[in-house]
């Protein structure tokens, strides 16, 4: 994918200023992402600090939307400012293929880091942003679990190999398959926070039930605790009566882990994902752009004042 271009108005919005307040000389027509974060470093606008988050999206029902979700809110995420990794879990590769790649084109991937033991330094690829680097997924993906199967400690195989890059991210997102296997298992023990897509139908609340068995067993079992579980209402289309019907049963059963904000049915999102693009490149003022920067500025908060309130490494807990 070549990298998207910016006008003024978008890269004073990005950077949280007036336009007024780029320097004469830094001022364009067009700005490349990399001009942005000359821009950013210059005038010093960095995001809040939200720690460093391992975020997993992830339904075990198919067909939520979730991979154009999650790319799309690792690519605003990126564009606000945070150091972001976006790993494809996927043997399809639709998490690759959102950002312009074709998972063929890469000769590691995950597999070879669980499995073969490669640093995973060595499979992170580039994207079109500075601030925003991917770990791919082809076919080759699709033995994880057979090859996790006989391993020590398989359940832990990615929260590992986690450790030698996450000081270098803010965000670390999970695009997961829609299934239950040892990888998504490894996701879920490395995740900090979990984002769930669902469709406004009640076909959604068997696979929210099995997920949620899941995450107490890990509790239970494993003693690993999320520190957020955010479901996310994707595909909403308002005119239907059933999806209005089960939006209110979601906010019935799960009202302390439901987002309050919606993300619509928008054609132009559908398209973008088809054309390997994020929907803040292809049309950041649809309806669906719109909607993950509202999830997004919902979210964030929270996160922030999670990374606020944690105490501080070096330091001691009164007790």
């Amino acid at each position: 994918m070549e990298a998207p271009t910016y006008s003024s108005k978008q890269v004073a919005e990005m950077l949280g200023v007036s336009p007024k307040a780029i320097p004469e000389d830094a001022r364009k027509d067009v700005y490349t992402p990399d001009d942005v974060w000359d821009l950013r470093t210059t005038l010093n606008r960095f995001p809040a600090k939200v720690g460093h988050r391992r975020q997993l999206f992830l339904n075990f029902k198919g067909g939520t939307g979730k991979t154009s979700l999650s790319t799309s809110y690792a690519w605003r995420v990126a564009e606000l400012g945070y150091s972001v990794l976006l790993i494809d879990l996927d043997s399809q590769g639709h998490a690759t293929k959102c950002l312009g790649y074709e998972g063929e084109e890469f000769e590691k991937t995950l597999l070879d880091v669980l499995v073969r033991k490669t640093p995973l330094v060595k499979v992170i690829q580039k994207s079109p942003l500075p601030n925003l680097d991917f770990v791919p997924s082809n076919l080759s993906m699709s033995t994880m679990d057979l090859s996790l199967m006989p391993m020590a400690g398989r359940e832990f195989k990615l929260r590992n190999a986690l450790k030698d890059v996450e000081a270098q991210y803010d965000v670390i997102v999970f695009d997961a398959p829609p299934s239950f296997g040892l990888l998504n298992l490894n996701a879920l023990m490395a995740a900090n926070d979990l984002f769930v897509p669902v469709l406004a139908d009640f076909l959604s609340f068997h696979g929210l039930k099995l997920l949620f068995e899941t995450v107490q067993s890990l509790e239970e079992d494993l003693n690993h605790v999320l520190d957020h579980v955010f479901i996310v209402v994707n595909s909403f289309n308002a005119t239907f009566k059933l999806a209005k019907e089960a939006l209110e049963a979601l906010q019935t059963h799960y009202p302390e882990f439901l987002l309050p904000t919606i993300i619509r049915q928008c054609t132009k999102f559908a398209q973008a994902s088809s054309e390997g693009r994020p929907v803040f490149v292809a049309d950041p003022t649809s309806k669906g752009a719109n909607d993950i920067q509202a999830m997004i500025d919902n979210v964030l908060p929270r996160l922030v004042a999670a990374a606020a309130a944690a105490p501080k490494k070096g330091t001691q807990q009164a007790g």
